[in-house]
C-alpha cells in the first residue's frame, strides 16, 4: 500500500511540474521553471520514500530533495519581486 500512494504522490507532483512548464512555455516567466524543478525535486523525494527504507544518513540525502526544492521555490519568490 505504500508503494502506491508513494507512486501516487510521485506521479502529482511530476504532472505538477508538467504544468508549470507548460505555463514557462506560454509566458516565459522564469517563476514557473524554479517551480517546475522544486516539483521535479519533490517528485524525486516522494519515489525515493516509496521504493526505500532509509535508515541513517541516507535519510538526510533524501529529505535534502525537499529541502533543496523548498528552498527553490523561496529563491523564485525572492527573484520575483527583486524586479
Amino acid at each position: 500500500m505504500r508503494a502506491v500512494l508513494s507512486g501516487a504522490l510521485t506521479t502529482g507532483f511530476l504532472v505538477a511540474a508538467l504544468h508549470f512548464a507548460r505555463f514557462w512555455k506560454q509566458s516565459g516567466d522564469r517563476l514557473f521553471v524554479y517551480f517546475a524543478a522544486a516539483f521535479v525535486l519533490f517528485g524525486l523525494n516522494a519515489l525515493s520514500l516509496g521504493l526505500s527504507t532509509p535508515k541513517g544518513d541516507v535519510r538526510v540525502v533524501i529529505y535534502g530533495l525537499r529541502l533543496a526544492g523548498f528552498l527553490l521555490i523561496l529563491y523564485a519568490i525572492y527573484d520575483k519581486n527583486r524586479e
